[in-house]
């Protein structure tokens, strides 16, 4: 197989992400990716994920300058990184950067950003962001020094924030390990934090200008926005303890853990009035996932009327199984009416869904802080109107959005039979290993809902790759060229491995949290299953991700449990315990091959297994994943590669 080949199948283009450029300064290490430094280490711990220079347009968008004169100094005690940037805006405005970077033996790093416009600049940010990871750091104190020189002794947030947990920052000091400080200190403006976990980014984020100032500004013509950010490490450990193994090249260990067993849930399809018809055509053709559930969507606002009832009932009616419509209400009108009217529309076709689930149009749209709260009737009354339109439907409530708004929004759940909200992996970021990285935050997630609404029956989805709506603006964007670009209503991914990879990694990650019902994709279009007659790597076929879900779909009901692996981040697994035996689902979330050590799990030898991986896709195009024998020894997890063994 060729590279291209092999790059298209599992992301579904020619488009590789360039390789990070590996800097080190005595213990120190850091990843140069874009002009911004990734996976920043001392002595092999992960102390920031990420500090970057950025830009954000009026939509949130953020900008990709192409990096022009980049020096790179890598010297036995350190390194130096100088390069320049330019951000063009609308109306043929634009924005100068310059940037350096030094790393010093001793656990010193600085990074000094300066941006300037010769026309005026507008944007909603320009500035630093620094990323701190959340495993092991979450619930772990903290020192925050402020922009008045008081120092505040608390903790970053287990669960998770709705608003900035600290503000009117200058430095923040945090515990990588035992003997082993970090002090991260930003200069040049007033910086504050939010819990990216929000948007499930495995990361608390701290950045420049507090968003209760107005956004979108205007960078004033021949104004520098200089601005640096410092990293210092304070290693009190003994030489001897200050010897931490590298990571080791063994084969990845899988073994049983301690944890919670829960059902795992109904997998659903998200199906719109635009879809429907062709979601017919192809569950009559066969192409059909045998998924439990399937959600209806229905917006007036987006011009969707009652003549898509017919065609949801039609589905519903061929489909026979549970059933839920969505409704983004516009309370343009007396909601109650509004209500009734739908309800009408739905008795005059036909259509009786099992639940309905009702969210003001208006709350898809989020308030950031220090903005005004849009004009929302009583949610109390709208769930009220809702039960008297709807009293033979489960109702449920929450955000057609995503947990942000949920969280910030907390809905009164009293009198509702199910709690729903929907994730995005590419709010802020949209490289590989940011997208997966998101896998981190959902368990976050889950156990902060569970917090606020306690057992109550909780729903997640349709949480897809690409981006159904934008809370954050006014759009999403158009990917015509395929790239991996944030907020996007495209993404190549969807036709490769790594759709499947995140979608096992996401009903892994939230096994835990006993969902009511789990969406992922619709069956057909740009969160489909199916690809379309133009897309050639699946060639009107099935896409990988069309397998991922029919293997969740084949185990929902069962018990389940996560096992422990012993690099989480590249590999993760579940045990499901089955009437007919066990079966034990894995996925590789790196575009690595990896060797694993299942000896821990006692998988007898003539096990069945089931793989989707680089050289099996072509074929489960066309038809089912073929079954083969596990064998001895460590088995092989291609890349993004999915496993299914069945004992």
């Amino acid at each position: 197989m060729t590279e291209d080949a092999l790059a298209f199948r599992l992301t579904g283009t020619l488009r590789t992400e360039p390789d990070c450029l590996v800097l080190t300064a005595g213990d120190l290490s850091a990843e140069l990716s874009g002009g911004a430094l990734r996976t920043i280490r001392y002595d092999g711990v992960e102390v920031l994920r990420a500090v970057s220079f950025l830009v954000r347009d009026r939509d949130w968008g953020t900008y990709d300058p192409a990096i022009e004169d980049l020096v790179v100094d890598q010297r036995a005690d350190g390194f130096t990184v100088s390069y320049r940037a330019t951000c063009h805006g609308p109306d043929g405005t634009r924005l100068d950067i310059k940037a350096r970077i030094d790393g010093e033996n001793g656990g010193r790093l600085r990074f000094s950003g300066t941006a300037t416009s010769e026309t005026g600049f507008e944007t909603n940010r320009c500035g630093f962001c620094v990323l701190h990871p959340i495993v092991g750091v979450a619930g772990t104190p903290v020192r925050v020094e402020h922009i008045d020189g008081t120092i505040e002794a608390t903790v970053l947030p287990d669960l998770i924030e709705p608003w900035q947990p600290f503000k009117d920052m200058r430095a923040i000091t945090h515990q990588a390990r035992p003997g082993v400080m970090a002090e991260c200190r930003m200069e040049g403006d007033t910086f504050e934090m939010e819990d990216q976990r929000n948007w499930s980014d495995a990361s608390y984020k701290t950045y420049v200008r507090p968003l209760a100032l107005p956004w979108p500004y205007q960078i004033e013509p021949g104004t520098d926005v200089a601005q640096q950010v410092t990293l210092q490490i304070v290693d009190t450990r003994s030489r001897q303890a200050a010897s931490l193994a590298t990571p080791s090249d063994a084969p990845l260990r899988l073994t049983m853990q301690d944890g919670p067993v829960r059902r795992l849930p109904p997998i659903g399809l998200i199906v719109t009035p635009k879809d429907a018809h062709a979601t017919a055509v192809l569950l009559d053709a066969g192409l059909d996932p045998k998924v439990q559930a399937l959600l209806f969507h229905f917006d007036p606002l987006a011009g969707h009327v009652a003549a898509a009832f017919p065609a949801f009932a039609a589905l519903a009616a061929r489909h026979r199984t549970s059933t839920t419509l969505e409704i983004a209400l516009p309370c343009r009108e007396p909601f109650d009416a509004e209500l009734r009217a739908i309800a009408a529309a739905m008795d005059a076709a036909g259509f009786t869904p099992d639940a309905v689930m009702v969210s003001p149009a208006v709350d898809r749209q989020s308030t950031p802080p220090g903005s005004a709260w849009p004009d929302c009737p009583p949610l109390e009354d709208v769930y009220a109107a809702a039960r008297d339109a709807f009293p033979a439907r489960m109702l449920g409530g929450g955000m057609l959005s995503y947990f942000t708004e949920l969280n910030r929004k907390r809905v009164p759940a009293d009198t509702l039979d199910f709690i729903s909200h929907c994730t995005n992996p590419i709010v802020h970021a949209a490289d590989d290993r940011s997208v997966m990285q998101t896998l981190e935050a959902l368990p976050f997630i889950t156990r902060s809902v569970r917090e606020i609404y306690g057992d109550r029956r909780y729903r997640i989805g349709p949480s897809t790759l690409p981006m159904r709506q934008n809370p954050y603006g006014s759009r999403t964007m158009d990917n015509p060229d395929g790239s991996r670009i944030p907020m996007a209503n495209r993404d190549p991914r969807q036709n490769g491995l790594f759709a499947a990879a995140y979608a096992i990694g996401y009903a892994i990650s939230v096994a835990p949290a006993g969902l009511d019902q789990l969406t992922l994709s619709a069956l057909t279009g740009p969160f489909g299953l199916i690809a379309g007659a133009d897309e050639p790597v699946a060639k009107g076929g099935r896409r990988p991700l069309f397998h991922a879900v029919a293997l969740l779909a084949d185990l929902a009901g069962a018990m389940a449990s996560v096992l422990a692996s012993d690099r989480p981040d590249q590999v993760l697994a579940m045990l499901v315990e089955r009437r007919a035996g066990h079966t034990i689902v894995l996925v590789n979330l790196t575009p690595t091959p990896q060797a694993l050590d299942l000896s821990g799990l006692d998988i007898p030898a003539d096990a069945a297994v089931y793989r989707l991986d680089a050289e099996t896709m072509v074929a489960a195009a066309a038809g089912a994943l073929q079954a083969e024998r596990l064998g001895e020894g460590n088995i092989r997890l291609g890349a993004y590669g999915v496993l299914r063994i069945d004992a």
